[in-house]
């Protein structure tokens, strides 16, 4: 068990897990935010404030980022037919050839673009290494899923199975 300690307290992490997950799996069996409160014992607002943390706005902008990617033609379709809006895909290649044909300035504020666009959108779902990933995520206040396609450094594209953008896709719009 992992222990941490706030002030006087003692809380148990895996505890407090369990029934997180417990509220998050009685919601989603249909149970109403009154019902859960009352069988956990805890505030109908408490149960709104955890759904409200986790929330990824429904039917709003999502963008799909990632390189370095093989089947970025197969993706940039699917995205478009998922009504993606800003879809950002690039081989090994691409990538490298993105870089060198800039000045430092030039790739500077290509860059600080994009990033500015990303910020609003409602979901980035950003596919690349295993370091690149939690940057992302620490770049964006708003949510990102990330799709680990590799270990850093990734030297030659790599395969994205279209089924998890789908899955990620469906789940963001239901």
């Amino acid at each position: 068990m992992q222990f941490i300690r706030i002030g006087e307290k003692v809380i148990s992490k895996e505890k407090l897990n369990k029934e997180i997950n417990k509220i998050l799996e009685l919601r989603t069996k249909g149970v109403t935010q009154e019902g859960v409160a009352r069988k956990l014992g805890v505030e109908r607002t408490f149960v709104s404030r955890l759904e409200s943390l986790g929330e990824i706005r429904k039917g709003k902008k999502i963008a799909l980022i990632g390189f370095p990617i093989k089947n970025k033609e197969e993706l940039t379709h699917l995205a478009n037919e998922l009504g993606i809006e800003y879809v950002l895909l690039l081989t090994q290649e691409e990538r490298f050839e993105f870089i060198k044909k800039k000045e430092k300035s030039e790739l500077f504020d290509e860059i600080m673009e994009i990033i500015v666009n990303l910020a609003d959108f409602d979901l980035i779902i950003f596919m690349g290494s295993d370091m690149r990933v939690p940057v992302v995520e620490k770049i964006f206040s708003v949510q990102v899923i990330g799709i680990v396609i590799g270990h850093s450094p990734i030297k030659e594209s790599k395969y994205v199975n279209p089924g998890r953008i789908i899955e990620i896709v469906k789940q963001v719009k239901n």
